[in-house]
């Protein structure tokens, strides 16, 4: 058999092999596993992209078991309560989510810039304001110190999410430090209620951030080196952090209303001992911000936790009538090591 009898053989991986097994006498075999490969890589990239990178995961979590190495932390008060799925205007400075009897605001503020003039900063949103929390917890868990060098990491960790390095005026890059920059003006209040009792925690995820500005005209925003938690956060975070798979993470990263779904399906299975089914009223405080119709919202949830579902193949959720059913399970079921890990809280209830 000739090599030019294998014309389905594309990549140069796959064409160095056939011919650094050329001169085998089982040739013909090697061509047609080479050829099913090739086949295989084809479907692949013939997927729209979201749906590549669950399926490339899904895989990936099935040839091998959940290390200590896949980790990556929020803290809980952020896997339970979202920030906006998108820009809001720059003059709406306060957004809330209520989910039960518990509250999230959030307030926008305000950085200077290194002439000493206001920028305001938006309420931080979208896929890439979770990523960045996500980062930051993780690397204060890892590094051991409220104080986070971002220069050093934080290019490395836009690649590892699947998204291009490049920064310039509208690069991914720039994006993710806007949103650095709106965390880091923001302040943010929970609350909970019983209807006698209330009790409010202020939380400042960043207390100090250096910041510079590059004098590349593509690249006018303030751009952070090191970050610093508050000493209550990152005090905080080292008893609250809830575990997370990055391979996950990064099957969703281009979903801020899926990355909440997971981060809140974490918390919740960690933290009951029989099933519980979550009402669809309440799944719609948690999750329905831009859907008018309560049947569209519902359909959206499910479409969405079948695609988390392709990928945490063993998660025990359901849709049932009355809302979400979750039902107990070990942590490899969220892709986590199996080791157990301290059940993340949120605030003391109001009593």
């Amino acid at each position: 058999m000739k090599l030019t009898d294998a014309p389905n053989i594309r990549d140069q991986d796959l064409l160095a092999e056939l011919e650094r097994q050329r001169t085998s006498p089982v040739l013909e075999v090697i061509v047609r596993q080479l050829e099913q490969k090739q086949a295989r890589r084809d479907e692949l990239a013939a997927l729209p992209r979201d749906q590549r990178r669950r399926v490339v995961t899904a895989g990936a979590l099935e040839l091998s078991e959940p290390s200590k190495q896949d980790l990556r932390h929020i803290h809980s008060v952020l896997a339970i309560c979202g920030l906006p799925y998108d820009r809001l205007p720059i003059e709406q400075r306060e957004f809330e989510r209520k989910q039960g009897n518990m509250a999230l605001d959030v307030t926008a503020g305000f950085l200077r810039d290194p002439n000493g003039e206001k920028i305001h900063q938006p309420v931080p949103f979208g896929p890439k304001a979770r990523l960045i929390l996500m980062h930051l917890c993780s690397e204060a868990i890892r590094q051991k110190s409220p104080t986070i060098e971002i220069a050093d990491t934080l290019t490395g960790f836009v690649r590892d999410m699947g998204f291009p390095k490049s920064g310039g005026k509208k690069g991914p890059l720039t994006a993710f430090k806007e949103q650095l920059n709106a965390l880091a003006a923001c302040t943010m209040k929970l609350t909970v209620w019983n209807g006698e009792r209330v009790r409010t925690r202020s939380i400042t995820p960043i207390d100090e951030m250096d910041l510079w500005l590059p004098t590349h005209p593509d690249q006018r925003s303030l751009w952070p080196s090191t970050v610093t938690f508050s000493p209550a956060m990152y005090e905080s975070l080292q008893k609250h952090a809830l575990p997370i798979n990055t391979h996950v993470v990064r099957a969703f990263a281009g979903s801020a209303r899926k990355l909440d779904l997971y981060f809140w399906l974490g918390y919740r299975i960690h933290n009951i001992e029989e099933p519980v089914t979550i009402s669809w009223e309440a799944l719609k405080d948690q999750f329905g911000s831009g859907f008018k119709r309560d049947r569209d919202f519902r359909a959206n949830l499910a479409r969405e936790l079948n695609e988390i579902k392709e990928t945490l193949r063993k998660l025990p959720v359901s849709v049932t009538e009355n809302g979400l059913k979750l039902t107990p399970a070990e942590p490899s079921a969220l892709a986590l090591p199996v080791a157990k890990s301290v059940k993340p809280t949120l605030i003391p209830k109001a009593s």
